[in-house]
């Protein structure tokens, strides 16, 4: 008995295969891609969780594979908040079948088209001289599987900044749950068009499974890990968590591991709920996503709601909290429905500057 990629669930190794086969057809459906994905055997998947096993430990392992094994996410329940509209799926045909009605549709789908750029600078005087100027691109939220445009608009966004280092903070994929071939397919046309190094974390719509398939395609996932960014013989600290949203499977104690006190310390975390934590772990910067700046807004870009618990100004944009800047992305995809109003997608470059300012 093994699990099924892309399903979560136990399965044959037989069952598996077919559901992993002819990975690489591809079919366009209403602005949709059916793929299917290609085979494994029972024995790939016992080294895959080998793999996985000796980076977040055993226990991690069981108890993210397990939620994720129970099948498809509740509307109700778990995780840092009770509600969970990305799990309503009658809802979001709903709400597609009233913006249809209102003729609303085809404007929010173009707003959500309309990625824009925007630029960060995050001063502080704990930064080392040599990482003055620094500059982070910060992709969140990609949902790479929503409209089969999307990887193609993205791609032309990025191509042609300029940056030294690419991170991701979570969200690759549309649904909670079943394959997520199509996501691949979509990153696949995405990560020529990024300069390397790209550093990644998983959000609460993506697998602990999509891990090596992820960092097939040329990024590092930082499974509540570090990695050291050096410039003429200095140091910063890049930490990623798990999700700390639904799972909850964030463990900051062990992300931090041989990092040095006082140092300046990146974090990325799919959702800034566990702001406090990170501030009081002497974290510098922090890059999170998921609220999606609320998606759709009111007018004067009032969200109707952020789905994370934290307070609201931390939901868009940059903030602080006890001497730690954050920036939270809006998000360059769109959740539930591919429409965007008055809240539009972005991509960020942050530009860490040495001196005055917080952390």
């Amino acid at each position: 008995m093994s699990y099924a990629w892309g399903s979560g669930r136990p399965t044959t190794a037989r069952a598996a295969s077919a559901d992993r086969s002819g990975r690489h057809r591809r079919s366009q459906s209403n602005g949709r891609y059916t793929l299917a994905s290609p085979a494994i055997t029972e024995r790939d998947d016992e080294v895959l969780l080998e793999g996985l096993a000796q980076r977040v430990g055993t226990l991690h392992l069981r108890q993210r594979l397990g939620i994720e094994g129970e099948g498809e996410q509740p509307v109700v329940g778990r995780g840092r908040t009770r509600f969970h509209p990305e799990n309503w799926v009658s809802a979001h045909r709903l709400i597609r079948l009233l913006l249809r009605l209102s003729l609303l549709y085809g404007w929010g789908q173009r707003n959500a088209l309309d990625i824009g750029l925007t630029h960060n600078v995050v001063r502080s005087a704990r930064l080392p001289r040599a990482f003055d100027g620094y500059r982070l691109l910060h992709l969140s939220d990609l949902h790479l599987d929503m409209n089969a445009r999307f990887p193609h608009v993205l791609a032309e966004r990025v191509r042609p900044l300029e940056y030294d280092a690419c991170v991701i903070t979570g969200d690759f994929r549309y649904r909670t749950s079943g394959s997520w071939a199509a996501c691949l397919d979509g990153l696949s046309r995405v990560m020529p068009h990024l300069r390397q190094p790209v550093y990644a974390v998983l959000g609460n719509h993506d697998s602990l499974r999509m891990v090596p398939e992820l960092e097939a395609l040329g990024m590092r996932v930082l499974l509540n890990e570090n990695v050291t960014l050096r410039r003429r013989e200095e140091r910063i600290y890049l930490v990623g968590v798990d999700d700390p949203h639904y799972f909850r499977a964030d463990n900051l104690q062990q992300a931090w591991s041989g990092v040095t006190d006082g140092g300046y310390v990146v974090l990325l975390s799919h959702s800034p709920e566990i702001y406090r934590q990170a501030a009081h772990a002497g974290c510098s910067l922090m890059l999170s996503g998921h609220t999606h700046g609320g998606q759709i807004r009111l007018p004067g870009g009032v969200p109707i709601m952020t789905n994370a618990d934290c307070p609201r100004y931390m939901a868009a944009g940059p903030w602080h909290y006890a001497g730690m800047r954050g920036y939270t992305s809006v998000g360059a995809g769109s959740s539930i429905v591919d429409a965007r109003f008055n809240c539009r997608p972005e991509v960020t470059i942050h530009e860490l500057r040495a001196g005055a300012g917080q952390a």
